[in-house]
Order: structure tokens, then sequence, then C-alpha cells
């Protein structure tokens, strides 16, 4: 079995996440009341409100200390992946799970990202929209044709039939049209804060390029497979590079999962609320086996299978 940890985005928080495990293990408990951030994220987790824990400066840390957290648990259990990748926000919990980023470094710096994030949108009227059934080639042409109203790209290309544009509302909205006259099969306006993953961000960007100049980067333990290249990194490539261009360029998910498959990975643990990233899988590569780890009853079912397929 060749064995990868995947790491679920913002959008797949909920209120109460991370409570059972809190209740139940110690290691996890010490991550959550440790976290190095200045609210309360214990409670903003388990309790809410929820329009709070979706503001982007708060769902970024609150979601690498759930991840971090459910980590350490399976590091704990003897279980440890050949590769890693996180969705966008996920990918800071991918280089904490590959040695790269120590713990209160890796939740320290998506704080920072999440209010950079929410700093470089304050002020736009943007939008991003889920495009469904419709190639690359023919989106990136409704995106062409809509940029004279303003910044619109393709942010991420999460599996096929599943792409998602963002940028400024009114050239999005055009794009979105132009897609549906092209075939796209529905086109659906996503509730977020912001145009992430677009060139809007390069004020995030410029950020965390200074403060990537302030902390270390350890030496990768195993393969990260990279948002903005849908692979791993080249040698001569820098982590901090790779990170800065990730917040302001698109998201290769499906290109990350075909790499992956192609690299041999056949077992994904997907770590964080929900089952998104697994049903990106599913549709991708279905012939990779998918776990998800949730709840602390996940965690203790996907451990036991693991560990019963002798790792």
């Amino acid at each position: 079995m060749k064995l990868a940890f995947v790491y679920a985005g913002q959008g797949s928080q909920k209120v109460g996440m991370g409570r059972d495990f809190y209740e139940r293990y110690p290691e996890f408990a010490s991550v959550m009341d440790s976290a190095p951030v200045d609210f309360d994220l214990k409670q903003l987790c388990f309790d809410g409100p929820e329009d709070r824990l979706s503001q982007t400066r708060y769902t970024q840390p609150c979601m690498v200390a759930f991840a971090i957290g459910v980590t350490e648990l399976l590091y704990s259990r003897e279980i440890y992946p050949q590769a890693a990748a996180g969705l966008s926000l996920g990918e800071y919990s991918a280089l904490y799970a590959a040695g790269v980023l120590d713990r209160n470094t890796a939740i320290r710096t998506v704080a920072l990202r999440g209010k950079a994030m929410e700093e470089a949108a304050a002020g736009l009227e943007c939008g991003m929209t889920a495009v469904l059934a419709l190639d690359r080639e023919k989106l990136q042409t409704a995106c062409d044709r809509a940029a004279e109203l303003g910044v619109v790209q393709i942010c991420n290309y999460n599996c096929p039939g599943q792409l998602v544009i963002g940028g400024e509302k009114a050239a999005v909205d055009r794009a979105g049209e132009i897609a549906k006259e092209l075939g796209a099969k529905r086109c659906m306006p996503l509730k977020v804060s912001g145009p992430f993953h677009t060139r809007l961000m390069k004020p995030a960007g410029d950020v965390l390029r200074k403060h990537f100049e302030t902390i270390t980067f350890h030496k990768m333990e195993i393969p990260v497979y990279f948002n903005c290249k849908g692979g791993p990194k080249a040698e001569e490539e820098s982590i901090a590079a790779l990170l800065e261009r990730q917040v302001q360029s698109s998201v290769y998910w499906e290109d990350t999962i075909r790499r992956m498959e192609a690299d041999g990975v056949d077992t994904i643990v997907e770590i964080g609320p929900g089952k998104t990233l697994s049903a990106f899988v599913k549709k991708t590569a279905p012939s990779i086996r998918t776990y998800n780890i949730d709840t602390a009853d996940d965690f203790e079912k996907v451990a036991a299978a693991l560990k019963g397929e002798d790792l």
C-alpha cells in the first residue's frame, strides 16, 4: 500500500468540529489548548457561532489546528503517509505532516494568511462560481470573453466536471453566462468572502512573502503535492515561493490526484470535516481507496482498518 494524507480546505468547517476528539484524546486537546492565536480557538470550533467560524481569519487556524491534532493521533498509532497534499488552506497541514512546518508555525502562519486574504478582498465586489460539466478549454474561453468586465479566472480545478471561477463579480457573472452558452450544465454561485486563488490576492501573497523570511522551513520528510503545480516541487523550487504563488493562482486538485495515482498512491485518508476531497478523488481516480476522518469514531475505524492492512 502507498498511503497519502489529504487535508480539507476552507468551506468544510462546521460548529462542533473536534469536540469529540478533545474529550477523548489528550494529544488532540494539547493542540487545541496551545494554539498561538488571539481568540479562543477551542470555543469557536466547538460552539461557534457559525458566521464567525466561517470568517476566513478564524476558519484557517481552526481547520489547521484540527488537522494537526488528527495527524498527531495517527502518528501516535504509527500510521504514517508516504505523501501529502491539501486543498488550498489544507496545504499548510500537509506541510506539517511532512515535517516542514512545526505545529505553532503552521497555525500562526495560516492565522496571518487568513487576515491577509480578508484584507486583500476588502472593498472588492467579488464572487466565485462553481461550473459543472464544462471542460477547461471552454471555461477558459468564457473567462477570456468576460475579462473586459474585470478580473475572472479559473481558480479551482477540482475534479472532472467541476471547476470554479472567481474574480470581480460582474466578470464572474458574465463568464458564468457564457459558460452556459458553451454547454455548462450548471453554474452555482458560492458563499465566499473573497476572490480566492486569483491575482486579486496578490496583496496577501506579498504579506506571506515577508512572513516566510522570518520562519524556518524544515527538511521535507515525504513529498508534498503543491496546489499551484498539481504535483511535487522541483529540487530548485522553494516552498516559500510556491506558497506565495498558491494564494493568488489556480488550485490544480484534479492534477494532484492524477499525479498521486501515477506515482503509485493507492490509498488516501482525508483529514478534516466532511468528505469533499474523497468525492473529488472518486471522480478523478476511482481505483484509489479513500477513507475520511471527521469524527473520533471515524479515527478509530480508519486507524483499525489501516493497521489491519499492515502498514
